[in-house]
């Protein structure tokens, strides 16, 4: 055992005695240590549960032959943290969690793992740390909220940002703001469509780290808890087999990820993410991995915000699963990648059957042929920016006008509130990217505000920040290079013609280069706008524009 390492022989007499301080019988310290990652607090609504499936996980650890042993994970709920500084934080958490977690089970020399993570850096910090400690590891995520209901339909988390936007309009009475903040979010769980947290909880089944309905399975349900004393027991097998993370996210199965993001309709931020996952297993991945993967991958499901379907009716219609295996019936999944269950893919998704096709779309009749993301390119984003290209509407596939430009979030809202954005415009905001924010705030007040004022079908955002799983419309997220480093971004002057071409991955800057080339040459660096603190540290330590916010003592 590897933590025979820290309480054999008698050299380690010392650190039993410290077992034996945390009430540790001698048996229990013969058996494998297992680290149960809890991300359990009172303030995040989709961690208000955990304590209850770290106790189920603990069970089936448990009954299944191991001494299960809790430590925790930090965690922020990106909704509370929006519309203030708290949302610079937010992705910089994510290495935070990697780190520690990493720090955390290493020094104690955990046997195993069991991670339970719910919202967006969570998932994809400890899948990081899953694949740095690299000692058999089971996910159960603390599960999705239920839709909240008003008027007779569901409604969510977004539905509130573009509330506050529609009332700025007059379109909306104080008091209708009032009855969706009382009932938009009416359980615990991660926000109920397919945002960022649950984007990830669904891709970590497609990774082959959670068992199946980790992604989809409400939180509310007991079938959780279910699932959580399973997870504990099937960690005790992946030991018993010596089944390791590296053994599972290898590069097909971060390639499968990707294809499953696609037909789901996943959030851009997964686009952060997946690389950062793959780097750990030294997979170079590129986001321009997205087009050739999209272009062949339909997009069988509209979850909100893209469209009127939430994470209980993908449960209810056979999950992932059922996503995978329409896709695996033509091709596009490698069956043949280990999963945490022993199995592979294509064992694990055998016998799962899409039970409604309103809700998972077949390959004969997808919601569009292509996948739900798209990388586009061109001299205003050589590095890439990414757009959730299921939630554009029709109408502003192809774009073309002026730009708007602010430094700031907060100027951009107030532009859009005041009315100053007419259909037509080209919303640009810029210095939000991990250096220059710093800390890559997402701009879902920016997007809901241009929806709740009528303009989501006329109007287009782009930023070298990036945006939430909730945000719709033409919103092209993670221009790189960002800002703060002199990519072109810097140089849009207000009215520039700016050209969006989504179906044929194309984001151009209507400016002669000769123009731009000047531009650039009188581009001066913008003063940190934090300069002590975490913040300052990390935004001294990105060393490229948007790749999820890449630190140098991670990535290089």
């Amino acid at each position: 055992m590897k933590s025979d390492n820290m309480k054999a022989g008698m050299q380690q007499a010392p650190a039993r005695s410290l077992l034996n301080a945390l009430g540790f019988t001698p048996e229990e310290i013969k058996k494998p240590l297992v680290g149960i990652v809890s991300s359990y607090n009172e303030i995040v609504p989709g961690h208000m549960n955990i304590d209850k499936i770290v106790n189920a996980v603990k069970l089936g650890v448990a009954e299944a032959g191991g001494m299960p042993v809790v430590f925790p994970a930090i965690a922020v709920c990106d909704g509370i943290a929006m519309g203030h500084v708290g949302m610079k934080y937010s992705l910089v958490t994510r290495d935070l969690i990697a780190d520690s977690t990493e720090c955390m089970a290493l020094a104690h020399q955990f046997d195993a793992l069991v991670m339970v993570p719910n919202c967006d850096k969570n998932v994809p910090g400890l899948l990081m740390a899953a694949a740095r400690i690299n000692v058999p590891t089971v996910f159960v995520s603390g599960g999705p909220m239920l839709a909240g209901r008003i008027g007779g339909k569901k409604r969510s988390l977004s539905s509130m940002f573009e509330a506050v936007g529609a009332y700025a309009s007059g379109s909306m009475t104080e008091d209708d703001v009032k009855e969706y903040e009382e009932k938009v979010c009416p359980t615990c769980g991660s926000c109920s469509g397919m945002y960022t947290a649950n984007s990830m909880n669904c891709l970590t089944e497609a990774l082959g780290m959670g068992l199946r309905g980790n992604g989809t399975i409400p939180a509310v349900y007991s079938e959780r808890i279910k699932l959580a004393k399973r997870a504990g027991m099937a960690v005790m097998e992946m030991y018993r087999k010596n089944i390791c993370p590296r053994d599972i996210m290898t590069k097909d199965a971060i390639l499968n990820a990707l294809t499953v993001d696609m037909a789901l309709g996943c959030s851009t931020n997964s686009m952060l993410h997946l690389p950062a996952i793959a780097h750990e297993v030294g997979f170079d991945f590129d986001i321009s991995f997205a087009n050739p993967i999209s272009e062949k991958t339909p997009n069988l499901c509209h979850l909100a915000p893209a469209g009127p379907t939430y994470m209980e009716d993908l449960n209810e219609a056979g999950g992932v699963y059922a996503v995978m295996k329409e896709l695996a019936d033509i091709g596009l999944i490698n069956t043949e990648c280990m999963t945490v269950t022993g199995k592979t893919i294509g064992e694990n998704i055998k016998n799962a059957v899409n039970m409604n096709p309103e809700v998972i779309r077949t390959t004969d009749n997808p919601y569009s042929k292509t996948g739900g993301l798209a990388v586009l390119k061109g001299n205003l984003a050589p590095d890439g920016s990414v757009v959730k290209r299921s939630a554009v509407v029709e109408e502003m596939m192809v774009h073309e006008g002026p730009a708007r430009v602010f430094d700031c979030e907060e100027d951009a809202i107030k532009a859009i509130k005041g009315g100053k954005i007419v259909p037509g415009d080209v919303v640009v905001i810029r210095y939000e990217g991990p250096k220059g924010g710093p800390g890559m705030r997402e701009m879902l007040n920016p997007t809901s505000a241009i929806a709740g004022m009528g303009l989501g079908s006329s109007v287009a955002l782009i930023t070298d920040g990036r945006f939430s799983g909730a945000s719709r419309g033409a919103s092209i997220g993670h221009v790189s290079p960002e800002a703060a480093l002199g990519g072109p971004i810097a140089l849009v002057e207000e009215g520039d013609i700016i050209k969006i071409d989504i179906p044929n991955m194309k984001l151009e800057l209507d400016v002669d280069e000769n123009v731009l080339e000047e531009r650039r040459k009188n581009w001066q660096p913008r003063e940190p706008k934090v300069k002590t603190g975490y913040l300052a540290r990390y935004a001294a330590m990105v060393t490229s524009g948007n790749r999820g916010a890449i630190l140098e003592n991670n990535f290089k």
